[in-house]
């Protein structure tokens, strides 16, 4: 039987967190298949695969050329998941900070930094969807990006529309948004 992307992914994360390695295959993925757990010890490897160039009001992720080939086909997307670094706020006491005031609004509840996006938390990976304007050569253009000059991007994907979710969406009042309605 056939499984849905979005569950094919569930499960390969399940056993990634969970410390099992998961390999891409056409058959089901148990749990059972989980031998180990991961300890707070575990390190993991990111490489930057490029980097964010804000000029004259434009936003570019320039792909280091050993990464180009990856762009294939990107230009085919109207919209593009950019995963990047907060690399400016990658000090040890930055990364322990688990709770804020959302938006640094002391008017706003103490969160902890999972409940929002603050740009300090124990792994600073940052993600914002962009509206790709061009894929020249190895320069992915973008309609806007919330990130600085030169910081380090770790990975682009794809926006598929059915990664957003339709409803039952609720989010806290300080973020002063509303669910759409349904």
């Amino acid at each position: 039987m056939a499984q849905s992307r979005r569950a094919f992914v569930a499960k390969a994360a399940m056993l990634t967190t969970a410390g099992g390695t998961f390999i891409a295959s056409s058959g089901s993925i148990r749990a059972d298949d989980v031998s180990t757990a991961p300890t707070s010890e575990a390190t993991y490897e990111v490489y930057p695969i490029g980097v964010i160039e804000k000029k004259d009001g434009s936003s570019r992720v320039r792909i280091f050329d050993k990464y180009a080939d990856g762009l294939l086909g990107l230009d085919q997307w109207s919209h593009v998941n950019v995963f990047y670094w907060f690399d400016k706020n990658d000090t040890p006491q930055r990364r322990s900070i688990l709770q804020v005031h959302p938006r640094g609004d002391a008017q706003n509840p103490l969160t902890g930094v999972f409940a929002c996006r603050a740009p300090v938390r124990p792994n600073l990976i940052a993600l914002t969807v962009c509206r790709i304007i061009a894929v020249e050569k190895n320069v992915v253009t973008v309609d806007q990006l919330d990130a600085f000059d030169a910081t380090p991007v770790i990975d682009l994907k794809p926006f598929i529309p059915p990664d957003e979710p339709r409803k039952d969406i609720k989010v806290p009042k300080w973020t002063g948004n509303r669910p759409p309605a349904q």
